[in-house]
């Protein structure tokens, strides 16, 4: 983990987008097909570049359409510890719920599983995995399952059961509190 955060340390957050390569890797891994459950589905049609930009602010933009990344501790939602719901900030999609969120001591928010899943079905989560290689080293990007987004990474190393750790940029979500 530390020589990851010392990757990102050396990198510029704006302006230069971080590029995923390869293609959907699913619910199958990296050896999945496209014809695996995990290849992305069309709901709707798809905005061009410019709709994107007018549609979302610069940061959001960068890290959602191009792959970016925001500045370690700097997310809105880093500390936020209300009950609700946090959604795709470019289609709206339910993603993460506040009651799987804790604090990884990364920089980012951290969510155990994703909204929707059940134990290691994820059949009915807003998510998709893909592998990233961008940095030199695999990674596991973690994208919108409706729009495409870039929301953040997945790693191995989070609390049980699951053991998983998304680790999502804030600038991607939208917030929805719990209506009590």
């Amino acid at each position: 983990m530390a020589l990851l955060l010392r990757a990102f340390r050396g990198l510029p957050f704006r302006g230069v987008p971080l590029r995923a390569v390869g293609g959907p890797a699913g619910r199958g891994g990296a050896g999945a097909s496209p014809e695996d459950a995990g290849s992305l589905p069309k709901h709707g049609p798809s905005l061009t570049k410019s709709e994107w930009q007018k549609k979302l602010t610069p940061e959001q933009f960068y890290v959602t359409r191009e792959k970016g990344t925001e500045a370690p501790f700097s997310g809105v939602y880093l500390n936020n510890e209300e009950s609700g719901m946090y959604h795709c900030v470019c289609c709206d999609s339910p993603l993460f719920s506040s009651e799987k969120k804790y604090c990884s001591g990364t920089g980012w928010p951290a969510f155990s599983e994703a909204h929707g899943a059940s134990g290691s079905d994820e059949r009915d989560v807003g998510i998709l995995r893909r592998v990233d290689t961008s940095l030199g080293l695999t990674r596991t990007e973690v994208v919108c399952k409706q729009c495409e987004a870039h929301l953040g990474h997945v790693f191995p190393d989070g609390p049980g059961p699951s053991g998983q750790r998304f680790c999502i940029n804030s600038v991607a979500l939208k917030f929805k509190p719990r209506k009590h």
